[in-house]
């Protein structure tokens, strides 16, 4: 039975190359026709491939229905917390998860830091959208011509001397940051305030969330809190894996 279904799930990414006749759907399972044929219908049966009117095969349309229901369905905060509180460990400070939604970025999980000065932010809040370093993530990944619609309609409050003072600034910035792949807030919302971020991506490449560490200056300065850059970004890739579905959590043996 297992040599049955793995079988017919190594027809599914030979057809995700394009549509494929009988004899290469045999030849590459390395069975005769009758078996390759046995397996395509019984996969066309659930709606999984189609058989196309030149008689060769392709993804069926209910294979896409059931990827996107269950990228629907994927939870990015449940995925990312255990990721967020082990970085919570690692460094102690404070971290923050947070999405993209109906032009403005919110924190949706957030780790307190386990030193006595905490951060204010609060989980559903909006964040300051111009200079916080999740922001600049998610925004960066927009396509030019929404990045630079998004940018000409914000306001730019200069909450420090380190904020992003105008539309041409904020978008030299975010293709600095799409360029390099992390983002950083100096000072930019708070003066006494640093955080580092990186992105968390799903299946399809796309930045679906991002995440930081941020920390005040009394208890690191910028720099040390740069160099923690490395181990931002490996819990990022480890959250995308994970999400995306590159590397699923094993089930227990």
């Amino acid at each position: 039975m297992s040599q049955t279904v793995d079988r017919a799930l190594s027809i599914l990414p030979l057809l995700a190359e394009g549509p494929a006749d009988l004899g290469r759907v045999a030849d590459r399972l390395g069975v005769h026709k009758s078996t390759a044929l046995r397996l395509l219908r019984t996969l066309h049966r659930h709606g999984l491939v189609h058989r196309q009117s030149d008689q060769r095969y392709r993804l069926g349309a209910r294979l896409f229905a059931l990827a996107q229901e269950a990228m629907e369905s994927l939870d990015v905060r449940e995925i990312a917390h255990p990721h967020l509180l082990r970085l919570n460990e690692q460094c102690g400070h404070t971290v923050h998860l947070a999405v993209h939604e109906d032009d403005e970025v919110l924190y949706i999980d957030k780790v307190d830091s386990r030193y006595p000065v905490r951060m204010y932010s609060r989980i559903g809040k909006p964040v300051a959208i111009t200079v916080v370093a999740v922001a600049k993530l998610l925004l960066a990944d927009l396509p030019e011509a929404e990045r630079r619609a998004v940018a000409q309609r914000l306001d730019y409050p200069m909450y420090t001397s380190h904020s992003t003072p105008n539309a041409a600034a904020f978008l030299k910035e975010l293709a600095t940051v799409r360029e390099q792949g992390w983002a950083a807030d100096l000072g930019g919302h708070e003066e006494s305030i640093n955080c580092v971020a990186a992105p968390i991506r799903g299946a399809d490449g796309r930045v679906a969330a991002a995440m930081s560490v941020s920390a005040p200056n009394v208890v690191v300065t910028a720099d040390e809190l740069l160099a923690l850059l490395p181990l931002v970004r490996r819990t990022a890739n480890a959250i995308s894996d994970e999400f995306s579905g590159r590397n699923p959590v094993k089930d227990p043996v």
